[in-house]
């Protein structure tokens, strides 16, 4: 098979790199070889945070070349645009419905870009899943990329994985029973989109 890229893009604290390392695992387990690497802004205090992850029968590479990333997973509006350039042709942007001031906004030094998720979808193939709103209807906002990894992995048809049990075993205890749910929401989300 050919080469698979995905691109995670979010802001410091939304979890986009436990997401990464559950997709990773899952690829893995499902007998892939994958890289992974992660790229940490100020990710402490609001800064972006990316990973890429490229998965076939053989990977010699963990970095994603502009215009090569067949999914773009934003957990943030803005995120989203910063990445797109990664984007390849009918590749397909999945974004989270939300905004996050970065500080350059909340000092005033830069004005959050309007009308972003239409920008999006003039340039790409977008779907935006509500998945902050979709984490805290089951009381679970910080599974807001759980959700999230759900749609993604809908988006590649990576549903044979047993992704019930890598969350299982690479979860606490306390928050498994809740990200399971947030992963069906975010796959039964994109399904709905598509439809």
């Amino acid at each position: 098979m050919n080469v698979k890229c995905i691109m995670m893009a979010g802001v410091g604290g939304q979890g986009t790199i436990l997401a990464s390392k559950l997709m990773t695992i899952g690829l893995t387990q499902a007998g892939y070889d994958v890289k992974m690497s992660e790229i940490h802004g100020m990710s402490q205090r609001g800064g972006s945070v990316t990973s890429q992850i490229r998965y076939a029968d053989k990977v010699y590479s963990p970095f994603i070349e502009l215009g090569s990333a067949d999914v773009i997973c934003a957990f943030e509006r803005l995120e989203a645009l910063r990445c797109l350039e990664y984007l390849k042709p009918g590749g397909t942007v999945i974004v989270n419905d939300y905004r996050i001031d970065p500080m350059s906004v909340i000092t005033g030094a830069a004005q959050y870009p309007e009308n972003v998720i239409q920008t999006l979808k003039q340039k790409a193939n977008t779907i935006v899943i509500e998945a902050t709103k979709l984490a805290e209807s089951i009381n679970a906002y910080r599974s807001t990329n759980i959700v999230l990894l759900g749609a993604v992995v809908s988006a590649l048809g990576l549903d044979d994985i047993n992704w019930e049990k890598i969350i299982e075993n690479n979860v606490k205890q306390q928050f498994v029973e809740i990200n399971k749910k947030a992963f069906c929401l975010g796959v039964e989300s994109f399904r709905v989109k598509t439809a």
